[in-house]
């Protein structure tokens, strides 16, 4: 009877860790203003923008991502994206 408890509660453990790992990719680069605004990603979108602040922090050579101003970029993300709904994202970021 134990063992087969044990076995039961180790094959709803693998269940779970399997289930954990699902991720979804995102190819940036395709990522619309429209799809930000109409709020079509998986959220958070707040993840999305820090992406794109330390990519482009990255290309300045720029180490540090001041996570205090992240909202306000997130804002000027959206702001941008109402003017320019057709953009992709990372041009207008």
């Amino acid at each position: 009877m134990k063992l087969r408890l044990l076995l039961i509660s180790a094959l709803f453990l693998f269940v779970q860790i399997a289930t954990m790992h699902a991720q979804e990719t995102i190819d940036v680069a395709k990522i619309t203003c429209a799809q930000i605004l109409r709020e079509q990603l998986p959220p958070p979108t707040h993840d999305i923008v820090l992406w794109l602040s330390g990519y482009y922090n990255g290309k300045r050579n720029s180490t540090i991502i001041n996570l205090q101003t992240i909202n306000d970029d997130e804002e000027k993300v959206r702001f941008y994206c109402y003017g320019n709904p057709d953009t992709p994202l990372h041009l207008g970021a």
